[in-house]
């Protein structure tokens, strides 16, 4: 499949059929990164500029306590997508915030009306992070169980190329 072939509309996931509608929904955006069944982080990145037409950074932030229920956080600018993180002691559990938040961008998870909120709440903070912060406070709906899977099809992705790299998997054969 071409990099400029249309892509593959990404359906919302809703309560009836929910197990078939976000697995759909999963399969659609790892379809639409157009990566293959195996990709590096870096390629990863890549893909998640292109499809959102901006930068992207991720930034570490030591006293973000993952206690005080959140991970991590996606923020946008102008200019560039910037995913927060706290630290872990596990590489994978690292990663594994990082990809949360790409799979919220490939999702399109807050775009338009759904996460518009009140400027009078917090007037120095743009609408439209406003409204995805005050929106992700339930961790059980489809939206977010949508972006865990997501996240873990990336994992993946990224798992089955460095296992390629290293010939882990012909110590099986």
């Amino acid at each position: 499949m071409s990099r400029d072939t249309e892509p593959i509309p990404v359906p919302a996931p809703h309560r009836e059929g929910r197990t078939v509608n976000i697995e759909q929904t999963v399969s659609a955006a790892v379809a639409n990164l157009r990566l293959g069944n195996t990709f590096t982080l870096d390629d990863l990145v890549h893909a998640v500029q292109q499809r959102r037409q901006r930068a992207l950074r991720v930034v570490e932030l030591p006293d973000l306590d993952t206690s005080d229920g959140i991970c991590a956080v996606w923020l946008v600018t102008d200019t560039e997508g910037i995913v927060l993180h706290a630290r872990s002691d596990s590489a994978l559990h690292r990663q594994q915030f990082v990809l949360h938040e790409f799979a919220r961008m490939l999702l399109r998870h807050c775009e338009g009306e759904d996460c518009v909120a009140a400027d009078a709440l917090l007037p120095n903070i743009p609408p439209y992070t406003r409204g995805r912060l005050l929106k992700r406070r339930d961790i059980d709906c489809d939206t977010e169980i949508a972006a865990e899977s997501l996240a873990d099809r990336l994992a993946a992705g990224i798992r089955g190329s460095a296992f390629a790299e290293t010939g882990y998997s012909k110590v099986f054969e």
